[in-house]
């Protein structure tokens, strides 16, 4: 891998140098203090119960065998300019990572979200304890998370949240699968009496808006409601949320610099502003010639070619070539692209669009974040039916609609039909996200055993609608949007769970149950046209059949462009069900020594059985200090996604565009590559570490290292093409399937490889109160460094086939260890004095590598293992907020205050200056400062 030499310590020391100096004044100015002061607050703070990662009802934060973060959100959301989870925790949990994508199809409105730079789908979320349905999205596009399937955090309002709770440590032993990286629980609010409300309105303004222009894109409105009521007189109560959010999208492209039209279409454009359209005279140009019709359709050429006035400027005997070129195949060989120099090209371009009266920025593309209309409700409601019993019950509805650009359809691609789109087009796709949960249960006390019976059903859908598109292959008869078909997971979980205290030792606690889970995956197909290419006469294209072209002879592609349609051959419907049971123990021996053991086995229909354990153990060394340590085997099961998943993608590969099928491992395309089914993932993880209080100066110290292994870790391979000399049955049949599905690439979901992850997390927190102003301060850091580890774990097949590294390649690779930040870190400092509130964050992000492998060092010599340094940056976030009155508030502020950005790609990995910035990184965006108002009101 190709390093930039330059020194780069300064940033990266900045915060931890700020945190130091800054820590080390308070100790200084709280020493000169004779007496401490005593803050309940903080006292609150540090004494929090958490409840994820203990069945025993809850314990103290800093009592906790393993680390837990805490976020009230409550709190939190005044000064924020950030308004969903996602964006939330990216900001404030370094261990969290989640950034807006762009150009990647659905993952353009659901943002890939990482835990200790681990995969989406190996952090289990909870709601209220119970396990939360995963998104009906796969990631299949070139983004952090690829191939992975994770929880749409964005479809809960986080106005409905009181706190988050971040467990970061392996929990599969209590929880069950994809509890490899940790859990995050999230509690709903139970407030009572009262009505509260955010609204917010923010936009980003920057220099690079609206395609660095400048000025002001990207706007967004939110509006949350949050009501709640008493129900009875046992405590009984109701909390509803209402959400609604618009977001326009922002636009980072550059300028277009690569040739737009070619010399057919400055022609082409004479003609039809002369009522004649060349693309009516033929539908197959072979076809034409040798006809009747074919001297007609040059006389044509001839005419109209004289109309544009600079092509002798192009080439002094262009012109001339034109007019005495007396068949088609003579135009063509005049005309065609490759009969011109790129600076040709150009020029002709720069003149055509003077002519048209276009810019080359008509012609970028969307990139930045997409639009999106966001609605939400969710309620959270308890009833005690006695003093012991209970009933409760949790859920909601969202609805999002989202639409994001594609590749510009050039005039001069044969994926433009010029006939229907003279100046090419830019597709968009639309997609209807739909996400309904509810939990429902009863809790309550049996013969001294808390019990807990219920069962949580959750199920998101995810549509397509391609618009401003066309199916190039139907010519004049494409409509511009089509169905596109869809994906919808359902999930439906039972649980019993038993606990109770015991009077044994200082305290032992014996909490054990079950779970049985069902899960569905469906694709729906799209409409015919959507992925079916047509031949001359309308109908679907066979071997024999004769096929539309453009002018120069190439085949115009078939389906809704962009995006093609899931094709009823990609019809799913596919279930599942595991069958659970665990056990756990806390033991706490004396009042300084406690013991976590947990015992989990789990069963599936679709690969079997796994077996998993916890210890964990916490030792007072002394009041305020306690050593914490813990071991656990763990597993995620494939997910049923990543089992039955196909479909065909246009993806952006190494500079060209690409049809790509996705398969499934049991199609005869897997099996003649020689891919294996599916399997799960193991691993085993170890952590230590201590938490420090010191009451004197208000300060909480917590320090924990940890070691992940993960065995057989899923992942989507690079992308097969066809054998060039087949020379066996099984390569025959694969290129023969490679023809039947219309790709020119492959892949698949295999267990490919083995994975390494080390990491330390730090988090220390401070508060200060006087009468006059209270000053909290936390910095927190992550370091993380994921590696594969081994061999490959390719079959024979692959390995004599010398296709060992399509297995498991270089741009996955990067994605798996450089994309993330291996460093991320935060200093937050909020000062309350009277009616005015100061917030002040800065956020290191560490540097990472872009996915394409290019001449980083511009030495002239490509390395295998070259990639591109996107370099470490630090974003500052600075709010103020102040209380109007006991109703209102009113916060201003700004995200990315000094505007920052990052590295600029290079041009070759630009796609001809539209991505500016990377879009395979994860580190905090490309669309810069944000500036926000926020009203808040409660009644």
């Amino acid at each position: 891998m190709i390093q930039k030499t330059t020194k780069r310590f300064g940033k990266k020391n900045a915060v931890l140098s700020t945190a130091v100096i800054f820590f080390s004044g308070i100790y200084f100015t709280q020493a000169q203090q004779t007496q401490p002061v005593k803050d309940s607050a903080l006292d609150k703070q540090i004494e929090e119960v958490v409840l994820v990662g203990s069945r025993s009802g809850g314990r103290s934060k800093a009592d906790s065998p393993v680390p837990v973060d805490v976020f009230n959100l409550k709190d939190i959301q005044l000064s924020l300019p950030q308004t969903n989870i996602n964006q939330i925790l990216n900001s404030i949990a370094p261990s969290f990572t989640s950034t807006i994508q762009t150009n990647a199809d659905g993952s353009d409105h659901l943002d890939p979200a990482q835990l200790r730079g681990l995969g989406p789908d190996q952090a289990l979320v909870l709601v209220n304890g119970k396990r939360r349905h995963t998104s009906a999205l796969i990631n299949v596009n070139g983004t952090p998370g690829r191939g992975s399937v994770g929880t749409d955090l964005n479809a809960i309002p986080a106005f409905a949240l009181s706190k988050i709770e971040v467990l970061r440590d392996g929990a599969s032993a209590q929880y069950g699968s994809d509890a490899i990286a940790g859990v995050m629980n999230l509690q709903l609010k139970k407030d009572t009496g009262k009505l509260t409300g955010q609204f917010n309105y923010g936009g980003y303004l920057t220099p690079a808006a609206n395609d660095h222009t400048g000025n002001y894109d990207g706007q967004q409105y939110q509006v949350d409601l949050n009501y709640g009521n008493k129900i009875g007189k046992r405590g009984g109560f109701y909390n509803l949320t209402w959400s609604s959010q618009f977001r326009d999208p922002t636009r980072r492209a550059g300028t277009e610099n690569a040739p737009i039209y070619n010399a057919y279409n400055a022609i082409e454009k004479r003609a039809l502003e002369n009522g004649v359209n060349l693309s009516s005279y033929f539908n197959n140009i072979n076809n034409l010639k040798g006809t009747a019709g074919e001297q007609d359709f040059v006389n044509l050429i001839h005419q109209y070619a004289q109309g544009v006035s600079y092509f002798n400027s192009v080439s002094p005997t262009l012109q001339s070539s034109i007019q005495s070129a007396n068949s088609i195949t003579a135009l063509q060989n005049v005309l065609k692209t490759s009969a011109f120099t790129t600076d040709q090209l150009n020029y002709l371009t720069d003149q055509e669009l003077a002519y048209r009266g276009q810019t080359r920025k008509d012609f970028n593309m969307q990139v930045g974040q997409s639009k999106l209309n966001n609605h939400q409700l969710f309620a959270n409601v308890e009833v005690p039916l006695n003093d012991d019993w209970k009933v409760y019950t949790f859920g909601g509805y969202s609805i999002r609609n989202g639409a994001s650009g594609g590749f510009y359809r050039r005039p001069t691609q044969s994926r433009t039909f010029t006939g229907l789109y003279i100046d090419g087009y830019l597709p968009a796709i639309h997609t209807k996200i739909q996400d309904v949960s509810l939990a429902a249960g009863i809790k309550g006390k049996w013969n001294g055993w808390n019990v807990d019976l219920s069962n949580t059903f959750g199920q998101n859908g995810f549509d397509y609608t391609i618009e401003n598109t066309g199916n190039t292959s139907l010519r004049f008869n494409s409509p511009s949007t089509f169905k596109a078909g869809g994906l919808q997971f359902l999930q439906n979980t039972i649980n019993l769970d038993f606990s109770k205290q015991f009077d044994v030792f200082e305290g032992l606690n014996v909490a054990f149950g079950a779970e049985q889970r069902h899960e569905n995956f469906r694709i729906n197909p799209g409409e015919e046209a959507s992925y079916t290419a047509y031949d001359v006469n309308g109908n679907p294209q066979t071997p024999t059949s004769v096929n539309p072209t453009d002018f120069f002879g190439a085949a115009l592609a078939g389906g809704s462009q962009v995006f093609a349609g899931f094709r009823e051959a990609n019809r799913t419907n596919k279930s599942r069900n595991s069958y659970a049971a665990y056990a756990d123990f806390e033991f706490n021996f004396t009042n300084w020594f406690l013991l976590d053991a947990a015992v989990r086995f789990e069963d599936y229909s679709d690969f079997g059985s796994t077996f998993n354990y916890k210890l964990a153990s916490r030792i007072k060394l002394a009041d305020n200090f306690n050593f914490r340590f813990a071991g656990s085997t763990g597993f995620r099961a494939p997910s049923i996604h990543q089992i039955y998943y196909n479909t065909t993608s246009t993806l952006f590969v190494s500079g060209e565009l690409r049809e790509v099928g996705t398969f499934s491992n049991d199609q005869p395309i897997a099996v003649g590559f020689g891919i294996p089914n599916l399997k799960q993932e193991t691993s085993k993880s170890f952590s230590t570490g201590f938490t420090y209080k010191i009451p004197a100066l208000n300060l909480n110290v917590t320090a924990d290292a940890y070691f992940i292994r993960i065995d057989d870790r899923i992942v989507l391979t690079d992308q097969f093409t066809r054998f060039s000399n087949p020379t066996t049955e099984a390569q025959k049949l694969v290129n023969a399937e490679f023809t039947k599905a219309g790709v020119n690439a492959a892949q698949f979901f295999a267990n490919s490889i083995d994975t390494e992850t080390r990491g330390l997390d730090v988090v220390i927190s401070h508060n200060l109160s006087k009468e006059a102003f209270k000053l909290t301060n936390d910095f927190a850091i992550n370091l993380n460094n994921t590696r594969k580890v081994g061999d490959i774990h390719a079959s024979d097949l692959l390995k004599n086939a010398g296709l060992e590294t399509t297995y498991f390649g270089e741009r996955s690779r990067v994605y798996l260890e450089d994309s993330v930040p291996k460093i991320k870190a935060s200093l937050s400092n909020n000062f309350k004095w009277n009616d005015f509130n100061f917030y002040l964050r800065n956020t290191y992000y560490g540097k990472v590598y872009g996915a394409d492998n290019v001449d980083a060092n511009l030495d002239g010599i490509l390395l295998p293992n070259e990639h591109q340094l996107i370099s470490d940056k630090i974003i500052t976030d600075l709010s103020i907020g102040y209380d109007i009155n006991k109703n209102f508030n009113l916060t201003i502020g700004a995200n990315n205050l000094f505007d920052i950005y990052p590295t600029k790609n290079l041009a070759v990995s630009s796609n001809n200056d539209q991505f500016v910035y990377s879009r395979s990184t994860s580190q905090f965006g490309q669309n810069g400062r944000y500036v926000f108002s926020k009203l808040t009101v409660s009644f």
